[in-house]
């Protein structure tokens, strides 16, 4: 199977992230989300920092089933193997490809020559990247080694700044390290983030199938720098499907099967208050698990992404609404779409379709309560 079957390219993650804007106004709010998932006009999109302002406001984080095997039992879906191998013999070329620790632990046993090659990628990868660390911890080691030795002779300012930066440099690698060596699984490791791949089910040509796509969507037909500018499309709002996801809303939907999931919600909002004067906002992460637990089957729409000289693209996008009073009453403004066992052949299948059938879908969802914690 070719590699450019995998999408993949290099590309950014969320920009960096100001301070949220201080106003309360539920028009205001829902306009900069708009702006920030690029689901508003082409003006707003042009104002400076407009995205990387409000991304931090979506829902940015979940906790995914990605046993492939259980998802092949559960849903009756068959696993594009093929596409699995081909994303992770890109990655050996392009280290910006993430993926999950609960991804990769399905080829941990491999049973299946392709399995067996998906395995030995990953190990190669592994040793390459502990390699990389292993030498950037030995450049910050001597980095802090000789800025200790100056301080002996002199108290610079640059010899402290040396001293801070290897010091920190140091312990995150050495963490990262750690991490990468260890063999014992932990809740973090079925985590997903904006550009992560993860299992998506679906349906193609009467097929039901379970493929590997990007969690960021770039549409068809956008340009292939479109999810560098405008990263935000990693949720797809409900109040725009028949508007920017129009190209997709009706056609190609999917579903992600998710335990939990993470906002990010400014503290003053969380808190329910308004800034002080002088007062900058600090983000607070929430993590919000149903009750009782049950598995979320979230809503996705998809896309196949094909552009001349560059690699097709897999990926998708997660459907939200207005969020139930319990993450309402946090701050947070969005939440994704579960929807029922019941919907998903017609979800999965929605050619023929009304329009008022697949609004009915996304309003008949799971409603369990969602319990939330400050993250660590």
């Amino acid at each position: 199977m070719a590699v450019h079957r995998t999408g993949i390219r290099p590309s950014m993650h969320a920009g960096k992230n100001a301070r949220p804007a201080s106003t309360r106004d539920p028009r205001v709010l829902d306009r900069q989300v708009r702006v920030a998932k690029g689901n508003c006009s082409p003006q707003d999109r042009e104002k400076p920092g407009a995205l990387q302002r409000y991304t931090r406001r979506m829902c940015y984080s979940a906790r995914v089933k990605q046993h492939l095997r259980n998802l092949e039992r559960r849903f009756g879906a068959e696993i594009d193997w093929p596409l699995f191998e081909a994303l992770f013999s890109a990655r050996m070329q392009d280290s910006s490809i993430k993926v999950a620790r609960a991804l990769e632990a399905n080829f941990d046993e491999p049973q299946t020559d392709i399995q067996q090659r998906i395995k030995a990628h990953i190990e190669a990868f592994r040793t390459r990247q502990e390699k990389a660390w292993q030498e950037e911890l030995f450049k910050q080691k001597k980095r802090l080694a000789d800025a200790e030795r100056a301080l002996k002779v002199k108290e610079t300012k640059k010899a402290l700044s040396d001293v801070r930066i290897a010091t920190d440099k140091s312990e995150k690698l050495l963490k990262r390290l750690a991490n990468l060596r260890r063999t014992d699984p932990v809740p973090t490791d079925s985590q997903i983030f904006p550009m992560y791949y993860a299992p998506v089910i679906l349906e193609e040509g009467g097929k039901r199938l379970i493929r590997p796509m990007r969690y960021t969507c770039r549409l068809a037909g956008k340009p292939a720098n479109y999810d560098e500018r405008y990263p935000g499309t990693y949720n797809a709002r409900r109040d725009s499907l028949e508007g920017f996801w129009s190209s997709v809303y009706g056609t190609h939907h999917g579903l992600m099967v998710v335990n939990s999931f993470f906002e990010n919600v400014p503290n003053y909002l969380f808190e329910k208050r308004e800034l002080a004067p002088g007062e900058q906002a600090r983000n607070i992460v929430l993590e919000f698990n149903p009750q009782p637990p049950v598995d979320m089957l979230v809503a996705c729409l998809w896309s196949h992404w094909m552009g001349k000289g560059e690699a097709d693209l897999y990926s998708f996008a997660a459907v939200t609404d207005e969020p139930p009073p319990e993450i309402a009453a946090t701050g947070h403004n969005r939440c994704i779409i579960a929807i029922k066992d019941e919907n998903v052949d017609e979800w999965l299948s929605p050619a023929g379709l009304a329009k008022d059938r697949l609004e009915a879908i996304l309003s008949d969802k799971q409603r369990p309560f969602y319990e939330h914690r400050i993250a660590a």
